[in-house]
């Protein structure tokens, strides 16, 4: 048949998964692929190509797991330091169930989205309590964890344990939206099962592990969201949008929401040791049991901040505050918001305040032992720049 007329009718076919939840017969027009064929130009790719990462080492299902987490949202340059800092430190289950949370937190320390660490300590300490510290290899047990989603628990059980289940994130749903035209929108949570179905028609039985990684190396390296390299792509010969001229508008994504602007001052006190005041932020929301310098959310101007600040800080740690100068300004963008920060320098008696929870004076030395979110460890550099 000729090969052209093959995907014309397979991306016929296909538009028909729009906006369903597909069972076994919608994914009939898989059928049409060289199943066979795709897995073996696939892992062949991967294994001739994939890059040399740490986690790839052995498939020890632990360090699959702590390499997982950290690649949520995260680019590998940027964790794969943390992975080997991370894993000295907690080399083992059991080393990371039983370690301090504040540890847990200072190595995780400019990886971001904190929850991450506490959601997997706390799975960890449940493997390590329940399952005598074995990774559990079951879908029903391990998706059972906490922070342990679809598609960790599919990457866990298929890389580390050869069980062929599906491990869809955001570089499987753009490859497979290209490979069969699927045109559904994949910012919706329903179109994660489209894409889980087609995994499980396709997956090798023989070697999982290779078939995911391949996949998500080839999102990463190859299918990119932008520009992606077709003619280098191993499975071009099975791609409907590469055939059909669409892979520049596939995948369909809707666009986040606008991000919320937080105007806030911060500053950073010293009492008549040296020493610096810092704070335990709470235990729920965001950037939850971190550390940070005092602050508050501001919409007012620099002249009139200045000393409402002064008020707010004295009344909140029942001493005498004065800020002697501004420093600067700083903006750090998350995901769903955006801190616009005006900084500040001054003293403060620290009679009342060393007597608060979770309120501490530390020596500047000090202050390598306790977890700071991003934007303080910023605000800590401008306080040092500005000193010199």
């Amino acid at each position: 048949m000729n090969t052209y007329l093959l995907y014309s009718q397979i991306y016929v076919s296909l538009t028909s998964w729009r906006g369903k939840n597909l069972d076994k017969q919608d994914v009939q027009p898989l059928e049409t692929i060289d199943i066979e064929q795709f897995q073996t130009d696939l892992i062949s790719w991967f294994q001739k190509e994939q890059r040399e990462l740490p986690w790839r080492k052995d498939k020890d299902p632990y360090k699959v797991w702590v390499s997982e987490i950290m690649l949520q949202q995260t680019r590998v340059d940027t964790v794969i330091p943390y992975f080997h800092r991370f894993l000295e430190l907690f080399p083992e289950v059991k080393d990371l169930a039983q370690a301090e949370e504040d540890q847990v937190l200072k190595a995780w320390e400019g990886l971001g989205y904190y929850s991450r660490a506490r959601n997997l300590q706390s799975a960890v300490k449940e493997v390590y309590e329940k399952y005598g510290g074995i990774v559990p290899n079951t879908p029903k047990e391990i998706s059972s964890l906490k922070g342990v989603g679809p598609y960790t628990a599919g990457a866990i059980l298929s890389i580390a344990y050869g069980i062929p289940e599906p491990a869809v994130d955001g570089n499987v749903m753009r490859v497979f939206s290209r490979i069969l035209s699927i045109w559904d929108d994949i910012a919706k949570p329903s179109t994660r099962k489209v894409f889980e179905t087609a995994v499980r028609e396709l997956i090798s039985h023989d070697n999982p592990s290779d078939f995911n990684q391949a996949l998500m190396e080839l999102g990463a390296l190859i299918c990119t969201p932008t520009s992606p390299s077709c003619l280098l792509c191993p499975v071009r010969d099975h791609c409907a949008a590469f055939h059909e001229g669409t892979q520049h508008e596939l995948p369909i994504k809707t666009k986040n929401k606008k991000q919320k602007h937080v105007k806030m001052a911060a500053a950073i006190l010293v009492n008549d040791k040296g020493e610096i005041l810092i704070q335990k932020r709470p235990s729920k929301g965001l950037l939850a049991n971190l550390w940070e310098f005092p602050n508050i959310e501001s919409t007012i101007s620099y002249v009139d901040e200045k000393a409402l600040l002064e008020d707010r800080f004295a009344s909140h740690y029942s001493g005498n505050v004065h800020l002697n100068r501004s420093i600067g300004q700083l903006e750090h963008v998350f995901s769903h918001l955006i801190w616009n920060i005006n900084i500040y320098a001054g003293t403060i008696d620290d009679v009342s305040a060393s007597e608060l929870q979770n309120v501490k004076f530390v020596s500047i030395e000090e202050l390598d032992q306790y977890a700071f979110p991003v934007p303080y460890q910023k605000m800590f550099r401008m306080y040092q720049l500005e000193k010199e």
